[in-house]
């Protein structure tokens, strides 16, 4: 039925143009701390405690966003977040005080907590109908969104003050918005042929007790491969500079190596899983991961570091889209919600733990840490295989 199928079509292309959104607006935002920093006087311990704001109402939100999802639907929850993202990313340059910083990012936090609970939720949905795992496909476009807006804000950092980056990073967020907006509210949302009945009175049905674990399961999946990209992000370039002598250009390309290869998983993450299955791909991307990290955290040469990272980010890309896509399947958008916060828990927990294990031991022990989560998560896998994969 070319009709129906046009929709999802349509539906998928809007999806991806959020997804590619949000990381291009965060990844703005991101290359711009170090102004935002200097602008607002803020201590490096002030900073922390303003960027906890981020964390704070991302966390806050994932929670609510679910309830939000089932009673206005998934789509107008996405566009209304975007739209607040857009806004919000204007306002930290405007701030001269870590307070009013911390308070910004609150508004920020929450608006990047809930459009990624929103549109994780209608993608888990077009999945199901699709019948195809394309769950991937959406995480590479974020990665690609944040690629891209990292670049680009390094290139204008010279040129452009904060505000005016910002600013142009609003405008544009905004033009993304009205046209893929559009085109998503005018989508009918993607309805699962086997959507858990509501009961008489209107209300989703209540998961049973194993429904409810098994989502916590693959929420815990989600947390130990985002401690992964957590601890790479912020640990990386300083490992190959400190403990292998890089200098300052080879370091800053650790993450980009990691990025890189963790993108182009993503990119072939759908026939990787429909040729191995989702457990299959979940176990060989985890091993991957431990074999890559321990290369990259303990290898007595830059290059080979380089390459352990290129293989981590192989190993753990599809492993966070797979879990939310299946706790999502299994508890519609509270399941997603429970995952993505989970998920992003363990990407706050990483980097922190890290520094702390780094001083109680060393930065390359503390390293294998990603590791050790990344064999917990296919450990996790291989002893709920047969449970997940039951109706």
């Amino acid at each position: 039925m070319p009709g129906p199928r046009n929709d999802l079509t349509r539906l998928r292309i809007a999806l991806t143009a959020f997804f590619a959104l949000d990381g291009f607006v965060f990844a703005g935002w991101v290359v711009r701390i170090p102004a935002v920093k200097e602008q607002t006087g803020a201590s490096a311990a002030a900073l922390g405690l303003a960027l906890l704001g981020v964390s704070a109402g991302a966390v806050v939100t994932m929670t609510l966003t679910g309830r939000l999802c089932r009673r206005y639907g998934s789509h107008p929850v996405t566009v209304a977040c975007a739209v607040l993202l857009c806004l919000s990313i204007a306002l930290p340059p405007l701030t001269h005080s870590p307070l009013a910083l911390g308070a910004v990012l609150l508004v920020f936090g929450s608006a990047y907590g809930g459009i990624n609970v929103a549109f994780n939720s209608a993608a888990v949905d077009l999945v199901a109908v699709l019948r195809r795992p394309v769950m991937p496909s959406f995480h590479a476009a974020f990665s690609l969104g944040g690629m891209t807006g990292a670049g680009l804000g390094g290139l204008v950092a010279g040129a452009l003050s904060p505000t005016r980056h910002l600013l142009g990073l609003t405008v544009t967020g905004l033009l993304v918005t009205l046209v893929a907006g559009r085109a998503l509210l005018r989508c009918a949302p993607a309805v699962p042929p086997d959507r858990a009945p509501r009961r008489a009175d209107g209300a989703p049905r209540r998961l049973d007790g194993r429904a409810r674990r098994l989502v916590l399961t693959f929420g815990l999946i989600a947390l130990c491969t985002a401690y992964g990209e957590g601890a790479m992000a912020d640990w990386g370039a300083l490992h190959l500079e400190q403990d292998l002598d890089a200098s300052p250009g080879l370091a800053a390309a650790g993450y980009s190596c990691f990025a890189l290869a963790m993108t182009a998983g993503r990119l072939t993450g759908t026939t990787l899983l429909e040729h191995l299955g989702r457990t299959t791909a979940v176990v060989a991307g985890g091993t991957v991961a431990v074999a890559g990290m321990l290369l990259g955290s303990l290898a007595p040469s830059v290059w080979a570091a380089l390459f352990g990272f290129a293989v981590t980010g192989l190993g753990l890309a599809n492993l966070f889209p797979v879990a939310v896509e299946r706790a999502g399947a299994l508890g519609g958008p509270d399941g997603v919600a429970t995952a993505s916060t989970l998920g992003y828990g363990g990407m706050l927990l990483g980097p922190p733990a890290i520094g702390f294990m780094a001083d109680w031991f060393s930065l390359p022990t503390a390293l294998t840490s990603v590791a050790a989560l990344a064999a917990v998560a296919v450990l996790i896998t291989v002893v709920t295989r047969h449970a997940a994969a039951s109706p």
